[in-house]
């Protein structure tokens, strides 16, 4: 891969990270790494020792070795060798090739066999001790924690949605906004306000588009204006039929203020200090950054998510 290519893949991976805690409603970004912990340990081995060939075409010095010959008279006699020592030695020889054929025998295996390996604090963080879920025995929970306003929630949530799609029937998907701030806190009432109203299908990708293409941020200048931020969110949400009084009603519903509660709390539990941000099953944790790319994110998801189905 070329210099440029590579700068290019790095450039969006970093682009494709996080939103941190601490960024404000304008949303500047700032770094949020989360410590990552393998459905299997790492299989990479040391590299046999180069031979005597392949160590004179990288201009290394042959190895030295002695063989230590009898003589008549009862003395021996040390002989100092070049290249390896099996070379010398037909049972070392044989020994070597038999090791060298099962090695590779069991690489070519583990390349055709098995599938991406996930490292435990590399590409995810396992929770101690596992929290509990929500959903009913056999199911598997997944809780994705976003925020409307962070670009990379948006970035991601079209794979996210295909994901949807096509994940196993045994995956309990959710998503949780979070809610550090008020002006985080006035996005996470539309959330749960579109669930309430029975519109969150249909709508959950128009408030991304309102905010991240329209450039409509959907909150009040002062983020703590919750009354402005309302009728903010209901002038955008009249373009879809929904009146003013029900979007008022809803938004302050007993439903909806018992669903900000429980957000509060998950994002507490789980101490959610960047989104998005995936929880599976309430024992592992993992974003962009340590799965390594959103397409490798939602495969983690699904791994993690099939290991935990099969206990």
């Amino acid at each position: 891969m070329r210099a440029s290519a590579l700068w290019l893949f790095a450039a969006l991976t970093l682009a494709l990270g996080a939103c941190g805690k601490q960024q404000s409603s304008d949303n500047r970004q700032q770094s949020a790494a989360t410590p990552a912990t393998a459905l299997a340990p790492p299989t990479d081995t040391a590299p046999p020792a180069a031979t005597a060939t392949q160590r004179e075409d990288v201009g290394l010095a042959p190895r030295q070795s002695k063989i230590t010959r009898p003589n008549e008279d009862g003395s021996e006699t040390v002989e100092e060798t070049t290249g390896d020592t099996g070379s010398h030695n037909p049972l070392l020889a044989a020994v070597a090739s038999t090791m060298a054929a099962t090695t590779s025998n069991a690489a070519a295996a583990t390349t055709t066999t098995a599938p991406t390996l996930w490292q435990e604090g590399v590409n995810y963080t396992r929770l101690v001790p596992a929290q509990p879920t929500s959903v009913p025995p056999g199911q598997v929970e997944v809780l994705e924690f976003f925020w409307y306003a962070c670009p990379h929630c948006f970035a991601i949530d079209p794979l996210v949605e295909t994901w949807k799609k096509t994940k196993p029937a045994y995956v309990s998907f959710s998503r949780v906004p979070v809610m550090w701030s008020e002006g985080h806190r006035s996005t996470a009432r539309l959330y749960y306000t579109l669930e309430s109203l029975g519109k969150l299908d249909q709508l959950h990708s128009e408030v991304f588009k309102e905010i991240h293409t329209n450039g409509n941020p959907l909150i009040a200048t002062d983020p703590n204006d919750t009354a402005g931020a309302l009728r903010l969110q209901a002038a955008f949400l009249k373009k879809f039929g929904i009146s003013e009084d029900a979007f008022n009603k809803a938004s302050q519903s007993f439903a909806v203020e018992t669903a900000l509660q429980r957000a509060d709390q998950l994002v507490l539990r789980y101490r959610i200090e960047g989104v998005p941000t995936f929880v599976i099953n309430g024992k592992y944790v993992a974003d962009v950054r340590s799965a390594g790319a959103p397409e490798r994110l939602l495969s983690l998801v699904d791994d993690l998510a099939v290991q935990e189905h099969k206990h």
